[in-house]
């Protein structure tokens, strides 16, 4: 029995052996072509995240040019208003309405001094305009 149990250790040793050393050769062959495919999973995976991050930006782009279109338009729209005041009061407000504006803004002037710079006819400008119409001021 003990020539036996010998033979039978001996051969689990030789099989043993054997499995180890397929299995050396295997990952020999396997380690590599495991690397390679990882590293080509690794690629595919970066080149998609590339990819979404592109048209992330191209979508962020038609976003800020749809809002520069609209604050072009908003620009557009505020100068046609400004221009219909303008052309509203160069068509209705006179000059003695003026200057009745003038009088009516010195009272939130807060104490502040008003220099009058002479003119050639040493009148302030805002009477300067009565003399040739001779209109009342108000």
């Amino acid at each position: 029995m003990t020539q036996n149990s010998t033979t039978i250790s001996g051969k689990a040793v030789v099989t043993a052996v054997i499995v180890i050393l397929i299995a050396i050769v295997g990952l020999m062959f396997g380690l590599p072509k495991y690397n390679v495919w990882r590293a080509e999973q690794a690629g595919k995976a970066e080149f998609s995240k590339a990819e979404q991050n592109r048209r992330i930006k191209i979508e962020e782009a038609k976003a800020n040019l749809e809002a520069e279109k609209l604050n072009a338009q908003a620009e557009i729209e505020r100068a046609k208003g400004a221009a219909e005041a303008i052309r509203i009061e160069n068509n209705s407000i006179t000059p003695t309405y003026i200057q009745y504006l003038w009088v009516r803004q010195q009272n939130n002037l807060n104490d502040k001094t008003v220099i009058y710079v002479p003119t050639e006819t040493n009148l302030p400008l805002l009477e300067a305009g009565r003399i040739g119409n001779k209109a009342p001021l108000y």
